[in-house]
């Protein structure tokens, strides 16, 4: 039995299909486009991919800031719970789960049977967020994917004490100005954001194992200092950024079966 999960996020649309409940067959993530069309590409691209058609699927579930948007699903469902049930397939053992996205960051409890049991989301400012990094990126012109290996070579991590993303961009241009080091601003980068996260993680009570999920959890420099703050190893997963589609596609086979 095949099942079909989209993750339609703010900045990337993501889908998987799943085999069984248990294998992944495909997998595809187009960055968002206007309107719906971002959606329709990665559902075009993942059938591609598994060769498989729409009528193959038992079960198609949307889930994501946009799930709304894709009316032939079978069931819309929160990210929440997607979220929950994708960690869960990866790393059973996971009990804490922190997801940065493009926009936001929450993160989830999880109980022994990895259902979420509670949940804390950020207030709805970018800062702190997949969104945040970029902008810093842009700034000192380097490619997100950099990042991290900039990060790895500072020696004194520079302090970026602002929480807005406009008031971090004025005081990240001003230290490059004054000559700081651009992997000590990277550095500092990471840090604010780690110190952000870690103080919701804190918030919904952090219990090990503790696990990354989202786009910003490929970013090592973020995992390092994140780790630090919260004390604990923070596991993640290559394919971090599809837990939402691969928890739609186990809902789905869990109510097709």
């Amino acid at each position: 039995m095949y099942t079909l999960g989209m993750d339609i996020g703010s900045t990337t649309s993501k889908a998987v299909i799943l085999r069984d409940g248990r294998e992944i067959v495909a997998s595809s993530m187009v960055i968002a486009t206007v309107g719906t069309l971002g959606v329709f590409q990665v559902m075009d691209h993942v059938l591609e991919e598994s060769g498989l058609k729409k009528e193959d699927m038992a079960c198609i579930v949307a889930t994501g800031y946009g799930r709304q948007t894709y009316g032939e699903a079978d069931y819309q469902v929160s990210e929440l719970t997607c979220h929950g049930l994708g960690v869960r397939h990866v790393c059973p053992q996971a009990r804490t789960v922190i997801d940065i996205g493009g926009q936001d960051a929450k993160v989830l409890s999880l109980g022994e049977e990895g259902r979420m049991v509670n949940f804390v989301m950020n207030d709805k400012c970018a800062a702190g967020t997949g969104r945040f990094l970029d902008v810093m990126a842009n700034i000192l012109k380097l490619d997100i994917s950099q990042l991290e290996v900039e990060a790895a070579r500072s020696e004194k991590p520079a302090n970026i004490s602002s929480t807005c993303t406009v008031f971090a961009e004025s005081e990240v241009i001003s230290q490059l100005a004054a000559g700081t080091a651009i992997p000590d601003l990277v550095a500092g980068i990471c840090q604010s954001v780690a110190v952000r996260t870690a103080a919701l993680a804190k918030r919904a009570g952090v219990k090990e194992k503790v696990f990354m999920s989202g786009g910003v959890a490929k970013n090592g420099g973020v995992r390092s200092a994140l780790e630090k703050e919260l004390g604990t190893e923070i596991g993640w997963h290559p394919l971090g950024q599809l837990m939402g589609a691969l928890g739609g596609c186990i809902y789905g086979w869990e109510k097709s079966r």
